[in-house]
């Protein structure tokens, strides 16, 4: 799969594009050349990868099963192959995943299944609500890939150590249609003591480019 690297030192940044988005879509909004003065001081170093959404969640051309199944294998190559790549390039100890809409539900959901190799995330006007996607099916790959279902029953401690020690930063809009989404998933780590910032703008246009820039800016 093809991917886009930006920088050379500082916060490793996992970039994940939109639903069914590219590699290069993060760089074409003008998200790249907002942080550019970070990434050429070396404080910030971007990973920016496909998504497979088209082949997994968004493909209604094959059953559910196929859909997770295929979800499940994208995540296996980013453990596998992208990670390893990263820490080839960047020792820092830190690590966080970004993305926006079903970016946001992608940098989430990998973060928290990963806490030991994730340090954090921010989620932009992430969708989370995925159960609808998969037509009524269910099984355990749904469950542990719907963060909103499997972080409501979560009580390891082995988890909840480490998400005591991470950075997690949901941002919405009064007018994002994914906002209850993420009021819901808010209410979730709540009431496990999950430490984590939420943060709803007062803005137009809130599930938009313009306003993920100033978002990105302000908390990344």
């Amino acid at each position: 799969m093809e991917m886009l690297i930006f920088g050379h030192a500082g916060l490793p940044v996992l970039v994940f594009p939109t639903s069914g988005g590219r590699f290069f879509e993060f760089e074409d909004r003008g998200m790249v050349s907002a942080l550019t003065a970070r990434i050429e001081r070396g404080q910030l170093h971007l990973f920016c990868v496909d998504s497979v959404d088209m082949e997994s969640w968004y493909n209604r051309q094959v059953p559910p099963r196929w859909r997770i199944a295929r979800h499940v294998q994208y995540e296996t190559y980013l453990m596998a192959e992208v990670l390893p790549l990263i820490r080839g390039q960047n020792q820092d100890a830190r690590l966080i995943s970004l993305g926006c809409s079903f970016g946001g539900y992608h940098a989430a959901n990998i973060a928290f299944r990963h806490p030991d190799h994730f340090t954090g995330f921010l989620a932009m006007s992430g969708a989370f609500d995925l159960a609808t996607f998969l037509q009524g099916y269910y099984d355990q790959d749904c469950y542990f890939n719907l963060p909103t279902h499997y972080m409501v029953n979560l009580a390891d401690p082995w988890y909840l150590e480490r998400y005591s020690r991470n950075t997690y930063i949901l941002a919405t809009g009064w007018d994002d249609q994914c906002l209850g989404q993420n009021q819901n998933l808010d209410a979730i780590l709540s009431s496990k003591n999950i430490p984590h910032q939420f943060h709803i703008w007062n803005s137009w246009n809130s599930h938009d480019w313009p306003t993920w820039s100033r978002m990105m800016q302000e908390y990344l």
